[in-house]
């Protein structure tokens, strides 16, 4: 279900997706607060649809200003364990992985993903992008539903 938010100008597009990093030290004492400080912390979020009309606002975070849009929590691409690997079915990420230059480390760590949460696999998206997997783990890249409590 969509949620009425106020985002940086530069992000107003539709499709584009974020992940809500909170509170800024310059939110406070902001008159628009209640209205950009309403989304889950940490989730990844899809622009749905930008408001006709809506102003652009002055903001102390985004220097363009911030405007209106309709967002929708996102699916997130991850790496999960391949025998967990089924369409429909439950997973959990593998876990925290230090080899930041790895190609698939951002599939690993996803950005709007709990590490500890289970997420239900919407979509196989095939082999994951490194050669092979540093810490040994037989892997395979999904696309996971939003949290239930999203």
């Amino acid at each position: 279900m969509a949620q009425v938010t106020l985002i940086g100008t530069r992000l107003a597009e539709e499709g584009v997706e974020f992940t809500y990093e909170g509170e800024a030290t310059a939110c406070a004492g902001c008159p628009y607060r209640n209205q950009c400080l309403n989304l889950t912390e940490g989730r990844k979020y899809r622009v749905t649809d930008v408001r006709d009309g809506a102003s652009t606002l002055e903001c102390g975070v985004h220097d363009t200003g911030v405007t209106a849009v309709e967002v929708e929590p996102a699916r997130i691409q991850a790496n999960v364990a391949s025998t967990d690997a089924y369409a429909g079915s439950k997973a959990s990420l593998p876990g925290s992985c230090p080899y930041t230059e790895c190609p698939s480390h951002e599939y690993c760590e996803p950005a709007g993903a709990d590490m500890e949460g289970t997420y239900r696999i919407e979509n196989i998206t095939g082999d994951p992008p490194h050669e092979y997997c540093h810490l040994d783990r037989d892997l395979t890249l999904v696309e996971l539903a939003p949290p239930d409590d999203a």
